[in-house]
């Protein structure tokens, strides 16, 4: 999966200082300041509420910042302006709410061609070329999908599904894959299959950004973790010294147990 986008020349993929977001008067992203670099994985942990939904948004530009605001900054590879399909090739976004836009009856080659013209589907307008069809083929066969190319979405599984959104970020060749509560309603099987999935894309080469409540979804190829709070930052650093009993204790406010086995966390109370 080689890159065909010509990425502006910068070391950081996010570049946000002193970013504020209100919505309905409230702030919900309070002074963050944050770098991600081209090819780091990174985990967002927060509980609900915290704001890291919000910081996604503010990636993907569906949120602005206040920008009257000293010393502010919001860029993406170094630019502050971009076009929003542009930036949908830099950034492949799978979440929860773009789940719920394929609930009709497309099968799921279609919709994971659909990711070349940012639609639910394909239209009549749509020139879909050859090169476009065989990249289409080569990342289903990446992910091991090929097999749903012809069921509809309707009658996946949600793991199937899941994996077939994947596939529809993943046709831009995108610098980073974004995931927005990933693994929600997937059972053991389907999870599993899941993180084999994130595993085999960060071996590609790709940046991961995965925003999630969940320890156990974060893959040993993230090394970093950023815990959210209250719209701020409440810690980042190294995901050995972050992921603590005292540290989730704190996050989530009440007694928290973590335990790392092979590389893998997990949490309960």
């Amino acid at each position: 999966m080689q890159g065909s986008l010509d990425h502006p020349d910068t070391g950081h993929l996010i570049d946000f200082r002193n970013i504020t977001v209100t919505r309905g008067g409230k702030k919900i992203l309070d002074s963050v300041s944050l770098q991600i670099g081209v090819g780091e994985n990174v985990a967002i942990i927060g509980p609900n509420g915290s704001g890291k939904s919000s910081l996604i948004k503010t990636i993907t530009r569906e949120y602005r910042p206040l920008v009257n605001s000293p010393g502010v900054a919001c860029r993406i590879m170094g630019k502050e302006r971009w076009d929003i399909f542009d930036l949908q090739d830099l950034l492949g976004i799978v979440s929860g709410d773009l789940q719920h836009e394929y609930t009709r009856d497309i099968c799921g080659y279609e919709a994971v061609l659909s990711g070349f013209f940012s639609s639910i589907g394909i239209y009549k307008n749509h020139r879909v070329t050859y090169e476009m069809k065989c990249i289409v083929q080569t990342v289903m066969e990446f992910l091991e999908i090929s097999h749903l190319q012809d069921k509809s979405i309707s009658q996946m599984s949600t793991g199937e599904a899941r994996r077939i959104l994947i596939a529809r970020a993943l046709v831009h060749d995108p610098l980073a894959l974004v995931l927005d509560e990933p693994a929600n309603s997937l059972d053991l099987h389907s999870f599993h299959k899941f993180r084999e999935v994130m595993r085999r894309i960060a071996a590609a080469g790709k940046s991961i950004i995965l925003v999630t409540h969940n320890l156990q979804d974060i893959i040993p190829e993230i090394e970093r973790v950023i815990l959210f709070k209250d719209g701020k930052i409440f810690m980042d650093g190294p995901k050995k010294e972050i992921l603590t009993s005292s540290n989730l204790s704190l996050l989530f406010g009440l007694q928290v147990e973590v335990q790392n086995t092979g590389g893998y966390y997990r949490a309960w109370c």
